[in-house]
């Protein structure tokens, strides 16, 4: 009889609070950040508007939202009376508080909230310049690994560019049957790698088309090194003040960049009570430094600023991640919590609200609902103020000139010994085509080695 009637007393609750819901519209406080609510015009838009309007439809009811007065999220103040949007739940002047709200065991016991709607965790977020890592081979970084590649592959090609030229050209080797050949395979190396270093390694090129080339890839040598020396100036001034930070550990053994969170919010409460000496320590840092910020808006601002370490929930800060290129999340994420929407004790919205929110996760219209206000908008001009390792394609013109150079060399190369064979056959009234063949098969096959075998044999003679 007894849960008879208690179940009779709970319909009725219910269908009180229906009317009550269809006399007037529900009023919702949340708080302004980016992107959970944002401005857009006179109205407000953003992941929890969204939800919000998701969850209206599944329950039942209409709303108004307003921003909290005091922009905070809600904590006992030195009275003991709760402040933010926990205080205005509290005192009636909102029916529900829609935000990324932490779900913690002090707000459990003055308000009633839903099953999570997100799941995350807290991290900080620096300048990418404080969290990259001192790498060993510091005097390669300025090119990436494809651009060294790219080099080497330049060097091998035009060290056997010079070796062909050296040998088709006849003003570079006249007679193949009787002199020596100069540039030979390793002198052609070690010729350009010369070049490589600013110092000269004779005998020069004698003939047009040898000239060129070496033209092109002193040229070439040039501005590569310009390129090299100016990103591996701008890299060194970028970290003369460099630290590898990672983790919260490597954050609380160093002094060179400042660290806080927003003043009053469930993370500063973690660090407050956390019994883990490291986390005990950087809280005693945070509160003799006075480096709190007061909304996530001025974390993320000092944090490009440099110099500053913005501690706070991993899902708000994967979101300023997504939008300058210039900042960076840790990647160890401790403490892990949840948001929930919060309502008076005893208010039979939270069952209701409870059950669409699971609806919304298993349908995947949360993960939607993330993926469209998450999305990547990352500021190239941010990007591009960031010193970088140089790939191929910020020196395809230089690259692109030395091919050019190489094949046209090459081509002077095979027209000078077309000329020479042109007029060969004049004189000895043979064909062009085998007075040139003859030539290329002295100069590259086995006559051009038994002319050298045999030079070699008179100098030991």
């Amino acid at each position: 009889m007894k849960g008879y009637m208690a179940l009779v007393f709970c319909v009725a609750a219910l269908s009180a609070w229906m009317m009550t819901a269809d006399s007037k519209d529900l009023s919702i406080t949340t708080i302004k950040q980016d992107p959970y609510t944002m401005s857009k015009g006179s109205e407000l838009e953003g992941y929890c508007i969204d939800l919000i309007s998701e969850l209206s439809k599944k329950v039942g009811f209409k709303f108004k939202v307003h921003l909290v007065k005091d922009n905070r999220y809600g904590a006992l103040d030195s009275s003991g009376n709760w402040n933010g949007m926990i205080g205005e739940v509290i005192r009636g002047e909102a029916d529900l508080a829609v935000a990324p709200l932490t779900l913690t065991a002090i707000r459990e016991q003055s308000v009633d909230t839903t099953t999570p709607f997100m799941q995350t965790g807290i991290g900080f977020l620096l300048h990418k310049d404080m969290a990259s890592e001192e790498s060993t081979f510091c005097l390669l970084s300025p090119f990436s690994t494809n651009m060294w590649v790219g080099v080497l592959i330049a060097f091998l090609l035009t060290g056997l560019c010079i070796f062909l030229v050296g040998r088709i050209s006849p003003a570079e080797w006249a007679e193949p049957e009787t002199e020596e050949h100069n540039f030979t395979l390793l002198h052609s190396f070690w010729y350009i790698t010369g070049a490589l270093t600013l110092q000269g390694a004779g005998p020069h090129p004698k003939a047009l088309s040898g000239r060129l080339v070496s033209a092109i890839w002193w040229l070439f040598v040039i501005l590569l090194l310009a390129c090299y020396f100016g990103n591996f100036n701008s890299m060194l001034h970028s970290n003369n003040k460099h630290v590898s930070i990672k983790t919260f550990e490597d954050l609380a053994n160093q002094d060179a960049i400042d660290y806080g969170t927003v003043e009053g919010g469930s993370t500063m409460l973690f660090f407050k009570f956390s019994n883990n000496p490291v986390y005990r320590r950087m809280y005693e840092h945070m509160e003799r430094k006075k480096s709190y910020v007061s909304s996530m808006e001025e974390g993320v601002r000092r944090s490009q600023e440099g110099n500053f370490a913005f501690i706070g929930e991993a899902v708000s800060l994967d979101l300023a991640v997504a939008r300058y290129c210039k900042l960076t999340r840790s990647q160890e994420v401790i403490s892990m919590r949840a948001y929930g929407i919060a309502a008076p004790l005893g208010s039979p919205l939270v069952k209701n609200l409870t059950i669409a929110i699971l609806q919304l996760s298993e349908s995947g219209e949360l993960m939607y609902l993330r993926d469209k206000w998450w999305a990547s908008s990352c500021v190239g001009a941010d990007k591009a103020q960031t010193s970088e390792a140089l790939q191929p394609h910020n020196l395809r013109g230089l690259f692109l000139l030395l091919g050019l150079g190489l094949g046209v060399g090459l081509l002077l190369a095979l027209l000078e010994l077309l000329s020479r064979a042109r007029n060969q056959a004049k004189d000895g009234k043979k064909s062009c085509c085998s007075v040139l063949t003859s030539e290329l098969n002295w100069r590259l096959g086995r006559g051009g080695e038994s002319a050298e075998q045999e030079s070699a044999d008179k100098s030991k003679a």
